[in-house]
């Protein structure tokens, strides 16, 4: 059986300052503003824990930031 660890990262609001994400009344979720430079961010974050190892499996975006759950097979 495959044995996993997770991790929890959080990213400051302050590195996504022009990203904003919402969703609608019928729960249609999708980015309003989203500058090349923010995404690059959201993608150095992704490029660096994949290398490790670690598996994206989910990320959410607050008010405050983005926190990010990872795992990897151990």
């Amino acid at each position: 059986m495959k044995q996993f660890e997770y991790e929890i990262t959080k990213h400051s609001a302050e590195r996504f300052s022009q990203m904003v994400y919402f969703c609608t009344e019928k729960a249609e979720c999708k980015y309003d503003q989203l500058p090349s430079n923010q995404m690059e961010i959201l993608r150095d974050i992704l490029n660096e824990k994949g290398s490790e190892g670690w598996e994206l499996i989910q990320l959410f975006f607050g008010k405050d930031g983005v926190v990010v759950f990872w795992k990897r097979e151990i």
